[in-house]
């Protein structure tokens, strides 16, 4: 089974190193730095013991040198999903199973919309981890896996999805099938709607959350906004309590820095308009209030694109004083 990963940032990266050691893997990137760093000197993997690995996985810029693939696993931005799809389909086999691993709602109908129904599923990983460099990425926390079985998929993707599970989980990353492929987006949106807004204004990592007890408080709202979500349009989360759920996920990736975070600390868009800001458009539509989603969403829009920080580093007071500012548009 050839497999390309279409996106090669900090979870690229780390499926590239886990799954090219025991795979026939290739990675898709456009950084020109990082494509030729990796190729020449391969990419170091900091575990979360703290040891570091070296993997020499495939690279390329450039769609036409993998040929034909059996898997296309997209973990692109979701800003970046259409120019992703239109890569995927110049490679996956009219057989082959395209899966997003992405944050935020929409990508799914987006590479449906290009690949058609019956290619693309939903994934849902845990797994934390952490640009350090061009070809240095750190593995901030284990946490398992979930790809939908979605009942529009053809019979040729449905058959290759255990053949997916097994690969991952002889990689060493914890992997399973799930029916409920709808309920899988809208937990992982409760989690990173907890956790990735507050890490990035406060920019600190995901552990820092749970020291603090109004932290807590506000991680738990976000999260019981977007199951309130999911209720109303009928949709089951896959665990009971999301707001213990994004607590679970917040001390299984402590040392992480979140995709948001590490987007503020680039100075690039987030996906915040993917999480929180999706979050409370569909709440409008279904009659369900969200203030907090919808202040998390508008406070990181101010710092998007290298605009300045509203609070120091940790400034935990400060924070809960924008937040409590009826006056913020």
């Amino acid at each position: 089974m050839k497999v390309a990963v279409v996106g090669i940032g900090a979870l690229g990266c780390l499926l590239g190193a886990y799954l090219g050691d025991g795979g026939d893997v290739i990675l898709i990137g456009h950084w020109p730095e990082q494509v030729a760093t990796i190729r020449q000197s391969g990419l170091w993997l900091e575990n979360p013991d703290g040891s570091r690995t070296h993997h020499m996985p495939a690279i390329t810029q450039n769609p036409d040198e993998v040929g034909l693939v059996d898997v296309a696993l997209v973990v692109v931005k979701s800003r970046q999903t259409r120019d992703a799809a239109r890569t995927v389909a110049k490679i996956l086999k009219p057989d082959g199973l395209a899966i997003t691993l992405q944050n935020g709602l929409n990508n799914c109908a987006t590479l449906r919309e290009i690949l058609g129904q019956s290619r693309v599923t939903v994934g849902v990983t845990a797994q934390g981890a952490t640009v350090l460099g061009v070809a240095n990425v750190r593995h901030a926390g284990h946490g398992p896996t979930y790809f939908g079985r979605d009942s529009t998929l053809g019979p040729a993707q449905l058959d290759c999805l255990p053949h997916v599970v097994e690969l991952f989980n002889q990689a060493g990353l914890q992997s399973h099938l799930m029916e409920n492929i709808d309920g899988l987006i809208w937990g992982k949106l409760a989690v990173n709607a907890a956790i990735n807004p507050l890490t990035a204004l406060l920019r600190v990592p995901n552990g820092f959350l749970i020291e603090h007890e109004s932290l807590i408080e506000i991680m738990t709202k976000a999260a019981n906004e977007v199951a309130e979500v999911a209720h109303a349009q009928g949709i089951v989360l896959p665990f009971p309590d999301a707001a213990e759920q994004a607590l679970r996920v917040a001390r299984a990736t402590a040392g992480n820095r979140s995709s948001m975070l590490q987007d503020v600390d680039r100075g690039v868009p987030t996906e915040v308009e993917a999480i929180c800001g999706a979050v409370a458009r569909v709440a409008r539509d279904n009659g369900v209030y969200t203030p907090v989603n919808v202040r998390l969403c508008r406070l990181v829009r101010k710092i998007e694109g290298g605009n300045p920080p509203l609070v120091e580093p940790g400034d935990v007071n400060g924070l809960l004083q924008l937040l409590a500012d009826d006056s913020i548009r």
